[in-house]
């Protein structure tokens, strides 16, 4: 029978949790011959990352397998467990890397056994105590919504379907929105264009009526000069035209 590809990665963290505290261990050891240990940081750090790694696929192949219905819900409370332990672990190695925890030498015998079998009377209240005695929250034993109880996998993958396809009508609805909004900043935009055109044609109109206007003026004030002229040149004539009456005109 092939092995579980879990418990396999499952028995890689473990391993790899192992190998950091070995390492912390070696870098104090420098410390205090006061030798460099930028070096082991470096590959501390990487191991870390990757051991964060390692434990969130733990986490989504377990939630797949309990989903999916691979193996029981003992045994995904097990596992659970086992994951929960491995994630405390990870944080007191994070914390001993930051010289904040206690040293790995001390908490390296805290990691379960992968084959240590459970106890047959643990209760989901007594897992939950535990998960809280070690500031870690166990997933599968969250208080179920009102929505999903009493709900079975199909019924929730339906619920969740419609809820999606209710999220995509909100979501065709609102492109809609934007999509007539866009339109209408279109029209305004035209409009806008037709209107600043007809302000263009208005004053080049009023310039050229503008312009002939003071063309008028100065034809009147030019008009006006020389019909003063003319006048009086008018005026003159007829004043000769008087004298010269007057000095032909005959005395008694």
């Amino acid at each position: 029978m092939a092995p579980d590809p879990w418990l396999s990665q499952y028995d890689a963290a473990c391993q790899l949790a192992q190998e950091v505290a070995e390492r912390i261990q070696e870098r104090s050891r420098h410390r205090r011959n006061g030798e460099s240990s930028a070096k082991l940081n470096v590959i501390i750090r990487s191991s870390l990352q990757n051991l964060k790694e390692k434990i969130d696929q733990l986490k989504d192949s377990l939630l797949r397998a309990v989903s999916t219905h691979q193996i029981t819900q003992l045994e995904g409370d097990r596992r659970q467990n086992l994951v929960d332990d491995l994630l405390t672990r990870q944080k007191q190695l994070q914390s001993s890397y930051k010289n904040e925890g206690t040293e790995p030498d001390v908490i390296s015998s805290e990691l379960p056994k992968i084959h240590r079998p459970p106890p047959r009377a643990m209760k989901a209240s007594s897992l939950m105590a535990g998960g809280v005695k070690r500031g870690v929250t166990n997933p599968w034993l969250l208080e179920e919504s009102e929505e999903t109880r009493g709900l079975g996998f199909d019924d929730i993958r339906q619920q969740q379907r419609r809820i999606i396809e209710e999220q995509d009508a909100g979501l065709d609805a609102l492109s809609s929105i934007i999509s007539r909004q866009k339109q209408m900043g279109q029209e305004i935009g035209n409009e806008l264009d037709e209107q600043n055109e007809i302000i263009d044609d208005l004053t080049n109109l009023v310039e050229n009526t503008d312009s002939k206007l003071r063309t008028q003026t100065r034809h009147v004030k030019m008009v006006d000069r020389k019909s003063t002229s003319c006048g009086m040149l008018v005026v003159i004539v007829l004043l000769l035209i008087a004298i010269a009456v007057v000095a032909v005109w005959p005395t008694k």
